[in-house]
């Protein structure tokens, strides 16, 4: 049985994923364990973005906002388990439902009002809204303002799971990226999913025989939050640290560009993306501090010269050998 080329790519880099841990502690190299621990992490929230960027055509460029909140769940539940001595508060089952139903609420909210807008307007919405949350973490002073809370402990899984094993952590997050790819196949193949891409084209038309599309688009925007939420759960507990930065709209736009790199409005692009951009800037930065100058240029090339990404260019590929 012949092998497409974009099966061939996705099966390999899910197994070069796998095979990273035993690799780098074989060469006593934790760096890169914790780079492309990194890597997953952006990529899950890269993921959540594409499923209203890509499929739904809604540009939010303040996306970050709900990994942040994510990420103050954890920082917020430990700080109090340190401070206070109240030990539940560290529990790991507990920060992923927490930073699911806020991340959900946040962006109940956000939607419920960007979404009655169009173009230029909802990317200024949820720009807007984002930055009102970055501002709410900046006036948080017991939590560390704009300096950030550096957090001593890790979220606690009652002894099933020990994160603060890197490499446990590592596999942990894995396996959460390939429930992501899993669940946002199942849910874009889905009747929903259908309205969600079929909006995209043309929104008037749906509406015209009765589909409830702003419905659709609503909750298509609180399941992107609730998947960013855990992103910013992870991310937490892999910098052990928590800041406001974490949500300014310049990180929605780093997911922005993972999105567009990788592929828009295909399953693996925001993977490929995450870890084009992570890579590239991890060897740029080893030259020069201005490592954004050469990645400008690059970016420009691949939005002229490969308009559908990494896994566009794929896709091209797979096509000139049939």
């Amino acid at each position: 049985m012949r092998i497409s080329a974009s099966t061939a790519v996705a099966s390999g880099t899910i197994v070069a994923l796998a095979v990273v841990p035993p690799i780098t502690n074989a060469l006593q190299e934790p760096f890169y364990l914790g780079l492309f621990l990194r890597l997953m992490i952006l990529a899950i929230a890269a993921i959540s973005l594409n499923l209203i960027l890509g499929f739904g055509n809604m540009v939010s460029f303040g996306h970050a906002a709900y990994m942040g909140i994510g990420a103050y769940v954890v920082g917020i539940g430990t700080f109090h388990a340190i401070e206070d001595g109240i030990d539940w508060l560290a529990n790991g089952f507990l920060h992923v439902p927490l930073a699911i139903a806020a991340s959900s609420l946040a962006a109940l909210v956000i939607g419920a009002i960007s979404i009655r807008t169009r173009g230029v307007y909802f990317i200024m919405i949820t720009l807007a809204f984002g930055q009102m949350l970055y501002f709410i973490g900046v006036g948080l002073e017991v939590y560390g303002a704009d300096d950030g809370l550096s957090l001593y402990m890790r979220s606690e899984f009652g002894g099933v799971l020990d994160i603060n094993d890197n490499t446990q952590f590592y596999y942990l997050v894995l396996a959460l990226l390939l429930a992501t790819l899993y669940g946002v196949k199942r849910l874009i193949a889905s009747r929903f999913g259908l309205v969600i891409r079929g909006a995209r084209s043309n929104e008037r038309r749906l509406a015209a025989v009765g589909i409830p599309v702003y419905r659709y688009k609503l909750v298509a925007f609180m399941v992107a939050g609730a998947i960013c939420g855990v992103a910013g759960v992870l991310l937490a507990n892999r910098t052990d640290f928590v800041s406001p930065d974490m949500m300014h709209w310049t990180r929605s736009g780093d997911l922005i560009i993972m999105v567009v790199l990788g592929g828009m409005g295909t399953l693996f692009g925001p993977l490929y993306g995450a870890a084009a951009f992570l890579l590239v800037e991890e060897f740029l930065s080893g030259i020069t501090e201005h490592w954004q100058i050469v990645f400008g240029p690059l970016l420009i090339l691949v939005v002229i010269y490969a308009r559908g990404g990494i896994a566009g260019v794929v896709h091209a590929l797979e096509r000139r050998r049939e």
